[in-house]
């Protein structure tokens, strides 16, 4: 880390287009600034034919490492060095951490997930039924499963997808995965541990769109999690409280993407405290 009077800030920022409503500028400027840490998070909008040229330009710039979000998470793997183990089971990257000159790929998507839900429940050796079977689900079911999980059941509307999923769970890791296909109200079965919503359902402005699942069979001791985090009190949610579970809103997955990506860079483990209230101010405006 580079002592503040040398006019030298570390250097950390964000690929993604379009980019304006991203907000983990503010989120990670937060806690940089809540820990003293010299450091700047630098929002570029970035088209995919220029990224390449953004990874250039930041390892040229000194930079300490970036996030890559939609649509760079896959295109940006051929153009590191490196990948971490989840990352290279999971095929897409989301952050990248630049050390001694040499591009290293994490995927602190599903870390994030996983972190947020061991703050109620280990899923070791517990049953988790996934909706959805796109990145964030993709990213969730890997690092799920390798953190132990039994079973893990992906339900979703798009055959391939949630076959293909299934798949790479069983290949790659311990877990025993099966893929369900989403055709009308889906029934939770009574074993299950944790239920996660991996799908867009009920993100802002749609806000009063419900899953096609059987309230009745939520019942009081499971995990209900949502990754959506605007608005943080998803239908799902409230639904679930309602039912007695154990309920983890998305600001919670996000918050822990962004302790993730900060230690990867600097090192330091961040209080995701400050995070949590800068995000909740901008979705509750």
């Amino acid at each position: 880390m580079p002592e503040p009077s040398t006019f030298l800030s570390l250097l950390t920022g964000s690929f993604a287009t379009p980019a304006a409503e991203n907000p983990t500028v503010a989120m990670v400027e937060a806690a940089y600034r809540h820990h003293g840490i010299d450091a700047r998070y630098i929002n570029c909008d970035v088209s995919a034919e220029k990224l390449a040229d953004a990874v250039r330009g930041a390892l040229a710039m000194g930079w300490a490492g970036f996030n890559c979000s939609l649509p760079h998470k896959v295109a940006v793997v051929p153009l590191l060095d490196e990948l971490a183990p989840s990352a290279a089971i999971i095929g897409a990257v989301n952050c990248v951490v630049i050390r001694n000159g040499r591009l290293i790929g994490e995927n602190t998507d599903g870390q994030g997930f996983l972190a947020s839900l061991q703050t109620v429940a280990d899923p070791k050796g517990r049953k988790v039924v996934l909706f959805g079977a796109g990145g964030a689900a993709r990213a969730i079911a890997v690092e799920t499963a390798l953190a132990g999980a039994a079973a893990i059941t992906i339900v979703n509307r798009d055959t391939a997808r949630g076959m293909e999923l299934a798949a790479l769970v069983n290949a790659r890791t311990s877990a025993a995965a099966t893929f369900v296909p989403w055709e009308g109200v889906f029934t939770i079965p009574e074993e299950t541990a944790v239920v996660v919503n991996a799908t867009s359902i009920g993100l802002f402005p749609h806000v009063d769109a419900r899953l096609d699942l059987d309230l009745e069979s939520l019942a009081p001791g499971m995990v209900v999690a949502d990754v959506i985090p605007n608005p943080p009190r998803t239908r799902l949610i409230r639904d679930a409280e309602a039912r007695g579970c154990t309920v983890l809103d998305g600001l919670g997955m996000l918050v822990n993407q962004g302790i993730a990506g900060i230690r990867l860079w600097t090192g330091v483990t961040v209080d995701g405290e400050p995070m949590r209230r800068v995000l909740k101010g901008i979705f509750d405006a």
